[in-house]
């Protein structure tokens, strides 16, 4: 399988969304899409990001777990959405725990 991918947000990422202006919740949006249909959403290998839009960038949470939580940067560091991606056979999804923007 491959993009677009199944994402779903938790509780608490989504209402952190919902509270946000309608300005920066349409950066989410866009954030979010790039997300979705990116080949491997984890941006793995060499200028993988690069097809980004200015201002985005993604980099693992913790550089020891390239294969855990990843936070992808939109607005030029003034939001982020962290997620995990599940890379089941059956139904690949992703998964948005954290949306912050500044």
């Amino acid at each position: 399988m491959g993009p677009p991918w199944q994402a779903d947000w938790t509780k608490e990422a989504e209402d952190n969304r919902n509270a946000l202006p309608s300005a920066a919740r349409a950066l989410v949006d866009a954030a979010r899409a790039e997300l979705v249909i990116a080949r491997d959403p984890y941006f793995r290998g060499i200028d993988t990001a690069a097809d980004l839009p200015d201002g985005m960038s993604v980099e693992p949470v913790q550089s020891s777990r390239p294969g855990g939580a990843h936070v992808l940067y939109f607005d030029h560091g003034r939001g982020w959405l962290r997620y995990v991606f599940t890379p089941r056979t059956a139904d690949p999804q992703i998964v948005i725990d954290e949306c912050v923007w500044q």
